[in-house]
């Protein structure tokens, strides 16, 4: 089979690594069938209607940062982060903590994409290289799992991926000297329609995990990339649709279907693409709808408050659907009231099933609760 997508070639120094053709090519475009054309309709019209959904959600800010922080946990546990979307949670609330250091990959990742999304709301700031280094800078600097990433720096040297060195490596992207032109044809292509938004969004994530511009963090950077490039085009309105669950469900696909894509195969991997935005965008959909009715059911329940505790209450649930799972000492903060005063307050939540103890009190690390019908939608998808 021909390799559309690069050739490869042998360094002076001995090892083979794959030298990417002018980026795209038109023999991208003809072998895209008609088939994957209409998958990818659907998958912008599921799109559209997510994007509609979501602008209408009470308090969409804060359902958008619990959603955030599910997407980040399963890209950070596709590198290999054992911290779970409760540890990330439990970190914020508690920071600290320093039982689970690999919650700090998930914070970075939480970084930066809220980094992102502010830089692409400058009107005078483009998607660019410059922003995807920007991006990389905030997702690696002072990371405990940094190893020599050299964060928001392209690589001087040679990467690899699989075995101990690039002789017997299973993957070896371009050489350090050669990193300019496949990424000068990648900015070009973010800024060029090429086949239809779906599959061009897929293009831009495998090309970029092909040229593997970073020594480190290139698959966490290359999936922030995807909602990047949904919202900068308002495919999206707001970042709600997150692949990265979805990929990590499918590991092994996913790293196979690259692969295949870095061999020049590239039709699995589309199609793969495709099926991960159809799946997460109807998930994303009745997450919507879950959280919408979980709200009503909770100030449904706030209502049967005195009038004074109720008024609290909607301003308290409100930030739990950003922060589920909180500590005592914020609550305290939030609602403003002595400390038994306070834990009278939390009594009533817990009352109405909206709090739960999700940890006790252990010397001056205070207690922990956590609005767990609301972690429950997004653990169950």
């Amino acid at each position: 089979m021909k390799n559309i997508i690069g050739k490869n070639k042998t360094h002076v120094k001995g090892y083979e690594y794959l030298s990417i053709f002018p980026f795209p090519s038109n023999e991208i475009k003809e072998v895209i069938p008609n088939v994957l054309i209409q998958k990818s309709n659907y998958a912008q019209f599921l799109l559209g209607k997510l994007s509609g959904i979501t602008v209408l959600l009470p308090d969409v800010d804060y359902f958008i940062s619990s959603y955030v922080m599910k997407d980040a946990t399963s890209s950070s546990q596709i590198e290999g982060t054992k911290a779970t979307m409760i540890d990330a949670f439990e970190y914020v609330a508690d920071p600290k903590n320093k039982e689970n250091t690999d919650a700090d990959d998930i914070s970075h990742y939480v970084s930066a994409l809220k980094y992102g999304l502010g830089r692409l709301k400058e009107d005078d700031f483009p998607f660019s290289l410059r922003f995807i280094r920007e991006l990389h800078k905030e997702l690696m600097h002072g990371a405990r799992s940094t190893h020599f990433a050299d964060p928001g720096e392209f690589r001087n040297t040679q990467n690899w991926i699989g075995g101990k060195g690039p002789e017997d490596a299973s993957f070896v992207p371009p050489a350090p000297e050669d990193l300019h032109i496949p990424l000068r044809d990648l900015e070009k292509f973010i800024h060029t329609p090429y086949i239809h938004p779906i599959i061009d969004a897929g293009l831009l994530h495998a090309q970029f995990e092909t040229i593997h511009p970073f020594l480190d963090g290139n698959g966490r950077t290359g999936r922030l990339l995807i909602t990047f490039y949904f919202i900068h085009y308002k495919y999206l309105e707001l970042p709600a649709l997150f692949l990265s669950s979805y990929f990590k469900r499918h590991q092994k696909v996913y790293y196979q279907r690259l692969n295949e894509y870095h061999a020049g195969d590239i039709i699995p991997w589309i199609d793969f693409f495709v099926d991960a935005v159809v799946d997460t965008a109807q998930e994303a959909i009745e997450i919507s709808k879950q959280v919408t009715k979980l709200r009503d059911n909770d100030l449904a329940a706030i209502s049967r408050f005195s009038k004074k505790t109720s008024d609290i209450a909607v301003v308290v649930v409100q930030k739990l659907y950003k922060n589920p799972i909180v500590s005592s000492t914020t609550i305290q903060e939030w609602v403003g009231q002595t400390k038994p005063g306070t834990f009278k307050f939390i009594d009533k939540l817990v009352e109405a099933g909206i709090l739960v103890l999700h940890r006790k009190s252990e010397g001056i690390r205070p207690s922990l609760y956590a609005h767990k019908a609301y972690l429950k939608i997004f653990e169950d998808k």
